[in-house]
């Protein structure tokens, strides 16, 4: 049994925190100026609607972001099948799609406004707001700590050479 000094465990938890939050957010920022490049070439320079725009930039970032997450930001957690998470995440990423496209639509339609400016203001403010939802989502449900997992499941027991645990 090795000696684990007083505050050692919070000080790794704190590391592991910061390590995945700053990886989370490498990973979002790139994702960020993917949908926002794709968003401003989609709608001011192709001329596709303003929802149809953010539909197509958030796709495109959200693949990217799952990779990236799965890969390095939450690799040291519990992995419950690609499937489950992808899953998951995918119906995470389209409940903050579909906010991001409420926000969206409610400003070019609801507020009338067509200015490239500030519908890039709106498309900012949906994906602030949906980067907090699925940080926290993707921490509690996509990518769970591998103690969450041991809570729900038990532990695993060994399987004995006849077959029983």
């Amino acid at each position: 049994m090795s000696f684990d000094p007083p505050g050692g465990r919070l000080r790794r938890g704190w590391r592991l925190l910061l390590k995945e939050f700053s990886a989370f957010g490498v990973v979002g920022g790139i994702c960020f100026f993917i949908d926002i490049g794709l968003f401003q070439l989609l709608y001011a320079h192709v001329g596709t609607g303003a929802v149809t725009a953010k539909l197509g930039s958030t796709l495109v970032s959200m693949t990217v972001a799952y990779l990236g997450h799965r890969y390095w930001s939450f690799a040291h957690r519990a992995r419950t099948g690609v499937g489950r998470e992808y899953a998951l995440f995918a119906m995470i990423n389209g409940a903050t799609l579909l906010l991001g496209l409420g926000i969206v639509a409610a400003v070019r339609y609801g507020l009338d406004q067509e200015s490239a400016l500030v519908m890039q203001a709106a498309n900012i403010a949906s994906i602030v707001l949906g980067t907090a939802i699925r940080y926290l989502s993707y921490r509690r449900w996509v990518f769970p700590a591998l103690d969450s997992v041991h809570a729900r499941t038990g532990p695993r027991q060994p399987v004995l050479s006849d077959g029983t645990a």
